[in-house]
């Protein structure tokens, strides 16, 4: 009986952390299933250790969660799809626990769509000390030890990894009426076929992206506001034909992926495609396509929970 509430114990001790270490694994991997089985490996770890003699759980989890995803980022299979280009990062509706923190403004963005896109420039060593410095707030010092590394070396792939993030870019702050303002005239001009419209919503450097409902072997990208808008135009406009390969008729639905307005496209319980923006200035920078099924996995459950998102089309 002793042994049993032990790891009755001891097992509570895990779950207390589980949603902090869900949202360092999906930081680091931009993968919500990869998440969640970095998560399930660390707890299998905690169970066969010798729970005795870890002074700190929260550290020794922290260490073994962290080189969990780094052993993933190296792995042959993630650098053949990475470098395939058909890697996007899965998103994440806002409210989820494997968001995290996001008190301060780098740990929103660290777990932004654009960051999380921007982090595949980075080594995965220089992933994880950003993350664990600009997300979670580690000293050095915390850092050294997690990795194995000096802290000399924790500060240099820190400044390069900053420098990297920084120097690529991104959409900035907008306030939530506008973001939301802009979305809907996005739709509304997709929908209603105003070419014009559309360009005018859009940076001059805009940029689209997405996975081709996982159909093609690597991502479909756009780069004027000109193919943005012409795809927009063909992708947002209802048939019969795209109703018959999305199963139904969905409905549309605004709401907040990743910090960042979106677009979802339900189906009875299920999200079957979600197009998310990154706006500078009320203007469109980025848009992302995504609706390749095993992508939106995380997304349907959490819709699922909370399915708080804002109706704008009852019948698409």
């Amino acid at each position: 009986m002793e042994g049993t509430a032990a790891d009755h114990f001891d097992t509570g001790r895990f779950e207390a952390s589980r949603n902090r270490l869900a949202a360092l694994a999906y930081r680091l991997l931009g993968s919500a299933t990869d998440a969640e089985d970095a998560v399930q490996d660390a707890f299998l770890r905690w169970q066969t250790a010798d729970r005795q003699r870890i002074k700190v759980p929260e550290a020794w989890l922290t260490k073994v969660v962290t080189n969990l995803c780094l052993d993933r980022l190296r792995s042959a299979r993630a650098r053949r799809e990475r470098t395939a280009g058909a890697w996007l990062p899965e998103p994440v509706l806002d409210g989820d626990p494997m968001l995290g923190p996001a008190d301060p403004v780098e740990q929103r963005e660290s777990v932004s769509l654009a960051v999380l896109t921007l982090m595949e420039r980075l080594s995965p060593v220089e992933r994880a000390v950003y993350v664990l410095r600009e997300a979670f707030s580690y000293s050095q010092a915390e850092i050294a030890e997690i990795l194995d590394i000096t802290e000399s070396a924790s500060q240099q792939h820190l400044h390069r990894a900053r420098r990297r993030v920084a120097a690529a870019p991104r959409g900035g702050d907008v306030d939530p009426v506008t973001a939301r303002r802009v979305v809907e005239e996005f739709l509304g001009a997709a929908s209603s076929g105003r070419t014009d419209r559309l360009v005018a919503l859009l940076t001059d450097d805009a940029t689209a992206i997405s996975d081709g409902a996982g159909l093609t072997a690597s991502l479909l990208r756009y780069d004027t506001p000109q193919r943005i808008a012409a795809v927009a135009l063909a992708g947002f406009t209802p048939t019969p034909a795209k109703r018959r390969f999305a199963g139904g008729t969905p409905a549309v639905h605004y709401a907040s992926v990743n910090g960042a307005p979106a677009i979802l496209f339900v189906l009875g319980d299920q999200v079957i495609g979600a197009v998310t923006f990154d706006l500078t200035g009320g203007r469109i920078t980025t848009v992302r396509g995504i609706a390749a099924p095993g992508r939106l996995l995380r997304l349907t459950e959490a819709w699922r929970r909370h399915g708080q998102g804002t109706l704008l089309i009852s019948r698409w």
